[in-house]
């Protein structure tokens, strides 16, 4: 086997951008991280990938000519016609290697379960359910045309609007001070008035400041905040709905669930989630922690798709590579 030759894999977030360089064994040559890969989140996602390829590639000390496959998983990929700005995110000069574009819950779910059966709940910048069954259909909630409402600015949207609303007891008084203090106000009035502009022109600048808020929420919902914990009890009622329409074309009796993202990990939501899920109503669901992360799964798709044979060295060597 060559000892030059690789492969890249991308998770493109709507957040941050990562990319591996690995070469055909597993072994990580570089890891690098930019800004966000999705074009309804940065008008420089293309900038962002193809900077973070260029630097990975560096890194890695290879040419483009070495590499032999690259995978993409890109938060926002729903529709065919989303290849017009996926595509381009990928076209560096110079790289005319095989490449795949997938939605982001594909890579994550490849690296989350190894390819094993299973659901993977992703909440965090996006959000999005998937799963794999044992005899290999690919199902999101988005097929059934469902959407759990958990994405970060979506949790920040509703506690404002709760609070804006008067919905409030005196639980909530850190949640409002941490709010008014978040977009600098002194008053409900006064966030009440920018409310009724819209908050901001500009709609990647405005959910990425509701984005931004999510953690103020997660965080009010574990300390008792009535409105947080409303917010918060819904979104993982979403989720759960959401994971129950694709359990229900499972054979197994047992179905696997991990959860990635920001919002699914925090300590309030995976409390929630696990208890939730302890009272299944087709299926009972066994909770585990996610093996290896989505940029790791792109690696992995990418080599499946060079028909490299996935040995337990080459888990190891990708497991390793990403501890150092």
């Amino acid at each position: 086997m060559n000892e030059e030759l690789v492969v890249i894999g991308i998770d493109g977030g709507g957040t941050h951008t990562r990319v591996m360089v690995c070469d055909l064994r597993g072994h990580v040559l570089s890891y690098i991280e930019r800004g966000s890969a999705s074009f309804y989140k940065d008008e420089n996602a293309v900038q962002n990938v193809q900077g973070a390829l260029a630097d990975a590639l560096r890194q890695a000390n290879r040419a483009h000519d070495h590499v032999q496959a690259l995978v993409a998983g890109v938060a926002g990929f729903d529709a065919p016609n989303d290849l017009e700005w996926i595509t381009p995110l990928t076209e560096l000069p110079g790289l005319t290697c095989p490449k795949w574009h997938v939605n982001d819950a594909v890579s994550a779910h490849a690296g989350a379960l190894l390819g094993e059966p299973g659901i993977v709940v992703i909440a965090g910048t996006g959000s999005i359910i998937v799963g794999i069954t044992e005899d290999g259909q690919f199902i999101r909630n988005y097929d059934f045309h469902h959407y759990a409402a958990s994405a970060a600015r979506f949790i920040a949207y509703d506690a404002v609007y709760e609070i804006l609303a008067g919905n409030t007891d005196g639980t909530d008084q850190e949640l409002v001070q941490a709010m008014l203090a978040h977009w600098q106000f002194s008053s409900i009035d006064g966030l009440a008035a920018a409310a009724k502009k819209g908050f901001a022109e500009d709609r990647r600048e405005r959910d990425k400041q509701f984005g931004e808020f999510a953690p103020a929420i997660t965080a009010a919902a574990a300390q008792g905040s009535s409105t947080a914990i409303r917010v918060c009890s819904r979104a993982v009622d979403q989720i759960k709905v959401g994971l129950e329409l694709i359990a229900a074309s499972f054979a197994s009796s047992e179905v696997t669930v991990t959860f990635i993202g920001s919002v699914a990990n925090s300590p309030y939501f995976l409390e929630r989630l696990n208890e939730r899920l302890l009272h299944g109503n087709r299926k009972q669901y066994r909770v585990a922690k996610p093996q290896l992360s989505p940029v790791i799964g792109s690696v992995l798709l990418a080599l499946k798709n060079l028909n490299i044979p996935i040995a337990s060295d080459v888990i190891e060597n990708l497991r390793n590579g990403m501890s150092h």
